[in-house]
């Protein structure tokens, strides 16, 4: 299997299996000199890692991340930097009814169709346990980031959980760490509670959407048509497991407005420096940043392993019914919040220094 790797400076490849002894990553292209330790890893991996609420799987995972290479006395050296996370709770056992089947919705057959072996212990490579290594390189960059754009905030949170979508007007950022949906609605944590511990206990799943946002991202980040930071932000929400759609800004609904309403209107604020009336662009214009908050939203898909029984077929072609035993997410969105943030501080961690390669400070003046 190739291509695990993403970035263009600042690359990340992930490697290792659901099921096998370990995964991790190997960051390579982070600049010297940034202060990084396990501990700093282990904040945003304790945000992903399952079993923290019924909510979730309830498979009892650590999610420990050690530092294998690539730091040295507290701070990177710039050489590659090894990050592994132990698999210590599998049940390979669970899923010796599906080594023979197919189960519909989830990757296992084409994977099968393309490579002619898979392994079926939680699906390997496709599992959603693979987000953990990626959670983990997510941590690097954002300390570098701390370095580099000083008061960049990336924060994700969960906007719609099937068909039930948040209130704005109740928005609270100060609500999101406070439920086990990471949503700023607290209403709707209450009613989604209820309507996912049905779904649940009658054996199904249901999916969601997230919407992550980076504040304080200085304007220039990106390049025109093959370099542009929307088509980077799009092929990272997209590459996570169980993603089905994105969009920046408006998005899909941008397609419904007139060129009126859509046109983020230009002034000269008080600090000289150019202000919008409104981000239907979601910061991002011509594929280069605007100075206004990036904002990306990612649809997640049902999970695929539930216990309601569904029609599929073996590895020889014969009809048969499937229920996948084990410990799933109901909601496999929940756990995708921290993810859809480390996806967005790896890419923007590499366009900033794309652009400092470039062309170090924006050269074009205003005023």
């Amino acid at each position: 299997m190739s291509i695990n790797t993403f970035g263009h400076l600042f690359r990340v490849t992930t490697w290792g299996e659901s099921h096998g002894p370990a995964l991790g990553a190997t960051v390579d292209g982070c600049p010297p000199g940034v202060p990084v330790d396990a501990a700093m890893l282990q904040h945003w991996l304790d945000k992903r890692k399952p079993g923290q609420s019924k909510f979730t799987t309830q498979r009892r995972e650590a999610d420990e991340v050690k530092i294998l290479s690539g730091v040295f006395e507290g701070q990177t050296t710039g050489t590659p930097i090894q990050l592994m996370v132990e698999n210590t709770d599998q049940r390979s056992k669970d899923y010796g009814d599906i080594a023979e089947k197919f189960r519909p919705g989830h990757a296992d057959i084409t994977y099968w169709q393309k490579y002619g072996i898979r392994d079926y212990r939680g699906g390997g490579r496709s599992s959603a346990r693979e987000t953990a290594a990626r959670v983990a390189a997510g941590g690097v960059a954002r300390e570098a980031l701390k370095t580099l754009v000083p008061g960049l905030e990336i924060t994700g949170y969960m906007v719609q959980m099937g068909p039930h979508g948040i209130d704005r007007a109740r928005f609270d950022r100060d609500e999101i760490g406070r439920n086990p949906f990471w949503t700023p609605d607290a209403k709707a944590a209450e009613d989604w509670a209820a309507y996912l511990d049905d779904l649940r206990k009658s054996g199904n799943s249901v999916g969601a959407v997230i919407e992550v946002v980076a504040r304080g991202l200085p304007a220039g980040l990106g390049a025109p048509v093959y370099g542009k930071l929307d088509t980077d932000l799009a092929a990272a929400m997209m590459s996570i497991n169980a993603v089905k759609g994105v969009e920046i800004g408006d998005g899909m609904a941008s397609a419904a407005l007139t060129g009126v309403e859509n046109a983020d209107e230009i002034f000269m604020g008080n600090d000289g420096q150019p202000v919008f009336s409104s981000n239907h662009a979601g910061g991002i214009l011509g594929g280069i940043s605007t100075g206004q908050e990036v904002v990306v939203r990612f649809a997640v898909k049902p999970t695929s392993s539930i216990l309601t029984p569904r029609k599929t077929i073996t590895r020889s072609g014969a009809a048969a019914e499937i229920v996948t035993k084990g410990r799933h997410d109901p909601c496999v969105g929940i756990r995708a919040v921290p993810v859809g943030e480390a996806m967005m501080a790896c890419v923007l961690l590499d366009h900033v220094l794309l652009h400092r390669g470039q062309i170090g400070e924006n050269r074009g003046k205003i005023g």
